[in-house]
């Protein structure tokens, strides 16, 4: 949802206070009372192994709607926690339909999120099993960028939310291989790194090694620097 549906929405729906950095906005086994929408901040939904061991299901920015995996069963599955401090409209699920109708954009993406969860299961599913480290991460980078671009923020230009590490728990990776899959593109010209900001030189070129079409160089190039 775009910044001027994001206020309209703010009109319609209640807001929970505040939350904090690394506070859960909902845990596994808690009843469906709600979805949800960040108007400010974003959040990841995590599982926690019997170990202590965080798997991360997925990451959601502003204007995204989550908190949808307790609609099959009435519980949660997932735990949501704040990656920033963070703002969230709640829609309450006994309301989710009149509140559609007065935000049709509401109703589309609610739409879009039920269809495409099924097709997000299987293609990171796929992502898991199949897509070599250095295509996960130029798969994440290009897919953060499209989504940023559908909320109506600088697709070429941002701050990750998250950390390495986190990116790492999702990708199925460990962090050393990621920290070098970014520099990696990097030094390859496809994008700029700046601790966690991220300028997409080469579109096209990240689309490629995104999609496992000739990847990165074997060899880092030497950035042009004149």
């Amino acid at each position: 949802m775009n910044a001027e549906d994001l206020g309209r929405l703010d009109t319609v729906v209640q807001r929970r206070k505040p939350l904090v950095k690394g506070e859960s906005l909902f845990r596994v086994g808690d009843p469906l009372r709600a979805v949800y929408v960040a108007s400010e901040g974003s959040f990841k939904t995590v599982m926690i192994s019997a170990a202590g061991e965080e798997s991360v299901l997925g990451f959601h920015l502003p204007g995204e709607l989550f908190g949808l995996d307790a609609i099959g069963t009435g519980q949660h599955r997932c735990e949501a926690v704040a990656l920033s401090d963070a703002r969230v409209c709640e829609l309450p699920y006994s309301q989710l339909a009149t509140i559609s109708t007065k935000l049709p954009s509401l109703q589309t993406q609610l739409l879009r999120v039920l269809g495409q969860s099924a097709d997000r299961d299987h293609d990171h599913l796929d992502v898991l099993s199949r897509r070599q480290a250095s295509e996960r991460i130029a798969m994440f980078v290009h897919g953060l960028s499209e989504r940023y671009r559908r909320i109506g923020r600088p697709a070429d230009d941002f701050q990750l939310p998250m950390s390495r590490d986190e990116i790492a728990r999702y990708l199925g990776l460990v962090l050393e291989t990621v920290s070098r899959g970014f520099s990696r593109l990097h030094d390859d010209g496809i994008i700029e790194v700046r601790g966690r900001r991220v300028r997409i030189i080469d579109a096209e070129a990240l689309c490629l090694a995104a999609n496992g079409g000739g990847g990165l160089s074997p060899e880092p190039r030497r950035r042009n620097t004149a």
